[in-house]
C-alpha cells in the first residue's frame, strides 16, 4: 500500500491530485471499473496477514479484459457462539450479533472492513462481494439464552455489518433471530441503513409493546447521489426516512445516526437530517465522525480521489484536525468524537440542533424484566 501513501503525499502536500490517481492506476492497483461496477471500493489490496501481495499487471496477453466482474458470494459459516461480548466502555452495550460476516451496501467507510483480512480476504472488494452467513444463528441463540446463568441485557444487531444487507432477503437469518428473541422475551436494539427492516414490523411490533425493541436507521447523507457513491448498495435516503415513519407508526421506537460525519463532504447537512428524521418519528439521535483503521484508510482515500479529487486536501486536512495530525485514533473516548475546534463545533451543531428539535430529551430504556430462559416455561409454572 506504499503507493496509496505516495499518491496522498502528492494530493494532499503537493496539491496534484491527478498525479496521484496516475499513481495508484500505474500500479495496477484500482480494479476496472466494469468488474467492480455497483460496488464501493475500488482497489483489493492484499489482507495484512498475507505474506504476499497481488497486484494487476497487463503482461501483454490481454487477459486482464478476461478477467470476471466481482459477483457477490455468499459462504456459509459454523461459529462456536453467536452472541458476541465486549468490554469496551465508550459504546452502551457489551453484547451483539452479526449474522453476516462482510457486508454488500459497500460502504466506503465502513469501520468493519479490517475484519475480513482474519479471513485472508481483503478489505476492499471482497469484503463487498464475499461474504459469509450464519444460518444457524436462531438455534445457536436460543442454546445460548436458555444456559444456566444467563443474564439478560440488551443484544446490539448491526453494529459491526448490517443485518439487513441485500443477501437477508434470500437468507432471512435476521428473521429468525428476532423470532427467538421475542419468544425469550429479550430486548434488541438494531441498527441498519435498510428500509428492509420493515419486513420484519410485525415482531418488532409486538415486541416494542412490551419494551423489548427499538431500531435506528443511519442516515449518512440525504442527496441521493452521495449516498449512492458511498453506500452503492444500501437504500436510498428516501426509503431510509420512509422505514422510520413507517416503523414509528407501528409503535416502535426509532432514532436516527448521523454516521459517519465526514468534514468538508457531509457534515453540511447535520441539521438537515435531524429535521427529516424528527418529522418521521425519530425522538432519539446520535453521531459519530468518520473512522479510518488500517485498511479503511486507504480504501477511503482511493475512493476520495476518484469521486471527490478537488477536496481531497480539504477533508483529509479537516479529519486529521481532529485525529492529532492522523488518519485516526483508536483511543477510547476519542474514536468516536474527535478532539479538537472542529470536533468540538460538530458537536455543538449535533447538540443544538438535537435540543431545538426535543430529540434525545427521554431515551428509552429496554425492559429485561420479562426474560424468559426456556419459552413455554411460565405457562408451565402456572400448572
Amino acid at each position: 500500500m506504499n503507493i496509496v501513501v505516495q499518491a496522498d503525499k502528492a494530493a494532499f502536500v503537493q496539491g496534484r491530485a491527478q498525479h496521484a490517481n496516475a499513481l495508484i492506476e500505474e500500479a495496477g492497483l484500482r480494479v476496472d471499473h466494469q468488474r467492480r461496477r455497483g460496488r464501493g471500493a475500488g482497489i483489493n489490496p492484499t489482507g495484512r496477514f498475507e505474506a504476499e501481495t497481488r497486484h494487476v499487471y497487463d503482461d501483454g496477453w490481454e487477459t486482464i479484459e478476461d478477467l470476471p466482474p466481482f459477483k457477490t458470494e455468499v459462504q456459509v459459516e459454523k461459529p462456536r457462539t453467536i452472541i458476541t461480548r465486549n468490554d469496551s466502555p465508550d459504546i452502551s452495550f457489551d453484547r451483539s450479533i452479526n449474522p453476516y460476516r462482510g457486508c454488500e451496501h459497500g460502504c466506503i467507510y465502513c469501520f468493519a472492513r479490517p475484519t475480513h483480512t482474519y479471513m485472508g480476504l481483503s478489505a476492499g472488494l471482497d469484503f463487498e462481494s464475499k461474504l459469509f452467513a450464519k444460518p444457524d444463528a436462531a438455534k445457536m441463540l436460543d442454546k445460548e439464552l436458555s444456559k444456566p446463568g444467563y443474564t439478560a441485557k440488551t443484544i446490539a444487531i448491526g453494529t459491526n455489518t448490517d443485518p439487513y444487507q441485500p443477501v437477508e432477503k434470500k437468507w432471512r437469518i435476521m428473521r429468525d433471530i428476532l423470532q427467538v428473541l421475542e419468544a425469550h422475551q429479550h430486548p434488541v436494539g438494531i441498527v441498519t441503513k435498510s428500509a428492509l427492516v420493515m419486513r420484519d414490523q410485525d415482531i418488532l411490533a409486538r415486541m416494542a409493546e412490551k419494551g423489548l425493541a427499538k431500531v435506528a436507521l443511519s442516515v449518512t447523507s440525504l442527496d441521493g447521489k452521495l449516498a449512492r457513491t458511498m453506500e452503492p448498495r444500501a437504500s436510498t435516503p428516501t426509503r431510509r426516512l420512509q422505514a422510520l415513519r413507517s416503523l414509528s407508526d407501528a409503535g416502535i421506537p426509532v432514532s436516527v445516526m448521523v454516521a459517519p460525519i465526514i468534514p468538508g463532504l457531509n457534515d453540511h447537512e447535520i441539521e438537515r437530517i435531524l429535521d427529516s428524521a424528527h418529522a418521521m418519528g425519530a425522538r432519539e439521535a446520535g453521531y459519530v465522525l468518520l473512522r479510518l483503521p488500517l485498511e479503511v484508510s486507504p480504501i477511503f482515500k482511493d475512493w476520495l480521489l476518484r469521486n471527490y479529487p478537488d477536496r481531497y486536501r480539504h477533508v483529509l486536512s479537516l479529519v486529521r484536525s481532529m485525529r492529532g495530525g492522523k488518519d485516526y485514533d483508536a483511543e477510547w473516548g476519542k474514536r468516536m468524537r474527535g478532539e479538537g475546534p472542529y470536533a468540538w463545533q460538530i458537536g455543538r451543531r449535533f447538540e443544538i440542533a438535537a435540543k431545538r428539535l426535543g430529540i434525545n430529551v427521554d431515551k428509552r430504556r429496554l425492559r429485561t424484566d420479562l426474560f424468559v430462559p426456556t419459552p413455554g416455561s411460565e405457562q408451565l409454572s402456572l400448572l
